[in-house]
């Protein structure tokens, strides 16, 4: 019955009597539901549209990598994504067997495309990519997103352009959308082995020869997502000792575990979501998680889920210490709302930092440029270069952050639990916060002009202030709102899109009374300065 609801309203063109929505798009694509009209069937032929016509701007015309991941919405969505490239005449590149493709396979695959295609004369042949998928939304929700030829989710100045072609398409009723049937569409479309390819590739970013050659045992949960294929064909080699332990797609995600607030949400960093999982624990030496698009992942030891915070932090002093072909210059990405305990390791392997705003798609260029070995995020997303320095995927790549996980105890001895505490003796233990505030129309449009002046204390928590930025440090780009910094933690608040809300994310190296006075302070300031 759900299934049937979300999908006998795709194809509506109002709904209760109201126009659909305006194409949006967020930080990763456009997404909606077409239950509340923000995600239906003339949004996705605007959208396809809009990436055709871009495409025959900036003189793109190679092939189109389109994947799709397991929610209600993606396949009628894609199907429609395939005929509107196929009547314009696009070279589109499909899975093999109608398989669902993951959102780091897509990226992987334009990047292997474009490896011979970097001088100018080339630019025209180059691979882009659509990816049909809302992440680890509920199952009601739908998503679509654009990656450019760098391999990654477009950024802001082609996301606008396209958002505002679409919605002049939109409301002209995609009267002039061209498109074809299926059928035609299929026939005219190439196969590519997305998991095949990437599988065989995964050697040259992971030490697979470590884990092989470990007694580990591992399990994996796709949790009804894209990662399934992938995790079965790793399975298939004895050496992984590796049991998918969820082979179950369902469109409505009726075996997940409710999230912390009684939705379903396919969330690999929820304690809540990752229930099933967290129960078996002690069937695995590691186990991991992936969301629905598998560009999040989730590290279950015998500890529980990590946070992502912490495993990131893990993965950086490991990959620092064991991935010898890496140029020193390389530096690290973080987002600036992720832990400080990542400056703290970063500063002790002697390596820059590089802190942009929130959002992956500030990690895309230095990924491409192979001017930073890793970049992640503290919503359990992340990427990195291949054991050779050179790009592997410029989106999240949840598979291998699993994969790592595995390399990281099979090389070193200790599950990355363990390897976190060691991080925590050297580096003290940071106490991490994110809570939402109630804010105005007003207050939230505030926030974008902001300046650094505006903050006139000299302490905060009990601490001098050491930095105040309304840009990030890295890339001197806005983040949409405020960061201040003192020894001994931090805040940072940002007005929530879609909500009356602004979130505020704080952390403290003094423990949790600290972390406490330290969010509450922040609330102060913001309403002074709002």
């Amino acid at each position: 019955m759900f299934n049937d609801s979300v999908l006998a309203l795709f194809s509506a063109t109002s709904i209760d009597g109201e126009v659909l929505k305006p194409v949006k798009f967020g930080t990763s694509g456009h997404r909606g539901t077409s239950l509340k009209g923000s995600f239906n069937e003339h949004h996705i032929l605007a959208i396809a549209q809009a990436v055709v016509d871009y495409r025959h701007d900036n003189g793109i015309n190679g092939p189109l990598f389109v994947g799709r991941d397991t929610h209600a919405l993606s396949k009628p969505a894609w199907e429609i994504v395939v005929q509107v490239l196929a009547a314009n005449q696009v070279d589109v590149r499909i899975a093999k067997d109608n398989e669902v493709t993951a959102t780091p396979l897509v990226s992987h695959a334009i990047l292997t495309a474009n490896a011979h295609a970097t001088s100018d004369t080339q630019a025209a042949t180059k691979a882009d990519g659509i990816i049909i998928t809302p992440s680890h939304n509920p199952p009601e929700d739908g998503g679509i997103k654009y990656n450019t030829p760098d391999g990654g989710p477009a950024d802001g100045s082609v996301t606008g352009w396209i958002e505002d072609r679409a919605n002049q398409y939109l409301q002209a009723g995609c009267t002039e959308v061209k498109r074809i049937s299926s059928e035609q569409a299929l026939a005219q479309a190439s196969t590519y082995d997305f998991v095949g390819i990437y599988v065989n590739d995964l050697k040259r970013v992971i030490n697979l020869d470590a884990i092989t050659n470990s007694t580990l045992k591992l399990g994996a949960d796709p949790m009804g997502g894209t990662a399934l294929p992938i995790w079965k064909k790793l399975a298939e080699n004895p050496a992984f000792n590796l049991k998918v332990v969820n082979d179950q797609i369902d469109e409505s995600f009726a075996f997940m575990p409710p999230d912390h607030d009684g939705r379903i949400r396919m969330d690999c960093s929820s304690t809540a979501a990752m229930a099933n999982l967290l129960d078996i624990r002690d069937q695995f030496d590691l186990a991991f998680g992936n969301d629905p698009d598998a560009d999040r992942h989730g590290i279950v030891d015998a500890a529980g889920l990590m946070n992502p915070n912490h495993y990131l932090c893990v993965c950086v002093d490991y990959l620092m210490k064991h991935r010898p072909q890496w140029s020193n210059e390389l530096k690290i990405g973080k987002t600036l709302v992720t832990s400080s305990m990542m400056d703290r390791v970063v500063a002790a392997n002697e390596r820059a930092l590089y802190e942009v705003p929130v959002g992956f798609k500030w990690f895309v260029q230095g990924l491409y440029q192979s001017e930073l070995a890793f970049g992640g995020e503290e919503s359990a997303g992340a990427s990195l270069l291949t054991l050779d320095g050179q790009p592997w995927s410029t989106d999240k790549d949840g598979i291998v952050l699993c994969l790592l996980a595995a390399e990281i105890t099979a090389v070193t001895g200790l599950t990355p639990s363990q390897y976190y505490a060691s991080l925590v003796e050297q580096h003290g233990n940071p106490h991490y916060k994110r809570v939402d505030a109630p804010a105005t129309p007003e207050q939230k449009a505030a926030f974008n002009q902001l300046t650094a002046d505006k903050v006139t204390e000299s302490e905060l928590a009990g601490s001098a202030i050491t930095s105040v930025h309304t840009h990030a440090p890295g890339n001197n780009a806005a983040i949409g709102g405020l960061k201040v910094c003192t020894e001994h933690g931090w805040f940072a608040a940002r007005p929530s899109g879609t909500e009356d809300i602004y979130k505020i994310y704080a952390e403290s190296f003094q423990g949790e009374d600290h972390l406490h006075l330290l969010i509450t302070e922040a609330q102060t300031l913001l309403n002074q300065v709002l």
